[in-house]
């Protein structure tokens, strides 16, 4: 995506296009032809002038006094976020989570697909889940060898999250999801993404706790939620 832009695309913007492709599908769903920007504003819970700018760093694709082709921005939206080609995920870490990822439904409705599995427990390796044998994480760079756009998800307990991490980068994976509860170092060529259970429960403590700054909509969209 960065080549086809003259300028960089705000990080707000780019957590919202999923939430726009997610609003856009259940309007394409239910049949919806056409959508104006206040209404999949309210969609997205965002506001109008929002939808209208994040949609410009991309193009022009409404029509003044008709609104947007529902069908024709989805495929937009799914191109810019590239869901039009299937993108290879690597799970590492095959515990209760990496085993409810690799069969997640959700991957292969979004274009992921899990491909690998790995895991350095002597009673794992060999097993299957979801048409996949666990293999050990040894064997990681000559799989990973093998498969184009590939996506690195690290599933395993904090201390072993760096050197995972690590291995990847070594093997060519240039985009991790990290569900590890640790802070991990990449080379700025790599995109990395953290997701902490206890960090988003905390959040909601504290907004539990101050209900006076309880967070808007249009908080709840920036974290694509």
């Amino acid at each position: 995506m960065a080549d086809r832009f003259a300028r960089r695309i705000p990080e707000p913007t780019v957590f919202r296009l999923p939430v726009y492709q997610r609003a856009l599908l259940a309007l394409s769903t239910d049949g919806v032809p056409t959508v104006s920007s206040a209404e999949l504003a309210e969609a997205a819970g965002v506001n109008a002038a929002k939808v209208r700018k994040d949609l410009s760093h991309f193009g022009t694709y409404g029509t003044p006094g008709t609104g947007y082709d529902v069908n024709f921005l989805l495929g937009q939206i799914r191109r810019e976020i590239g869901l039009d080609r299937e993108w290879q995920v690597v799970i590492v870490g095959m515990g209760s989570l990496g085993h409810a990822l690799a069969r997640s439904q959700r991957f292969s409705t979004q274009n992921f697909r899990a491909v690998a599995l790995f895991d350095i427990d002597p009673a794992k390796i060999g097993e299957e889940t979801a048409g996949l044998p666990i293999r050990h994480l040894s064997e990681l760079p000559a799989i990973v060898a093998g498969i184009s756009r590939s996506i690195g998800v690290i599933a395993t307990p904090a201390c072993a999250a760096q050197d995972v991490c690590n291995r990847l980068v070594a093997s060519g994976v240039r985009a991790m999801l990290n569900f590890a509860p640790a802070i991990l170092t990449v080379p700025h060529s790599v995109q990395l993404r953290q997701v902490d259970f206890s960090v988003e429960l905390q959040v909601l403590a504290f907004y539990i706790a101050h209900p006076e700054a309880t967070a808007g909509p249009e908080d709840a969209s920036r974290s694509g939620l």
